[in-house]
């Protein structure tokens, strides 16, 4: 036995993707006392890929104000980035001190 229907489900409902961006970190160099101008320049440059005009305005930031954007990236890459410039810091004996935050 087989039943028919003749009726037609309408569906006004539009169904829409929301795709969410990943968020983004910004790393932060904190200045010290302990750690030379021109190794956090030589770093910014390494590293960070800064220009030497750039690098230098960032550090002159981070030395007179306490702290300073240096990129602002993915979670995996602000923390590779992290951590690849302070295990260089500790390396040359510096304590250069660097923060992530979500933007």
């Amino acid at each position: 036995m087989t039943i028919e229907t003749t009726e037609e489900i309408l569906i006004d409902e539009k169904i829409t993707l929301k795709k969410d961006l990943p968020s983004k970190y910004n790393v932060i160099f904190l200045n010290d006392d302990q750690t030379p101008m021109d190794f956090v320049t030589e770093l910014l440059i390494l590293l960070f890929k800064h220009t030497k005009e750039t690098a230098e305005k960032i550090m002159l930031t981070v030395h007179e104000e306490g702290k300073a954007v240096v990129g602002t990236y993915t979670f995996e890459i602000a923390e590779q980035k992290t951590t690849e410039a302070i295990m260089i810091a500790r390396k040359e004996g510096f304590p250069l001190s660097i923060q992530m935050e979500v933007v």
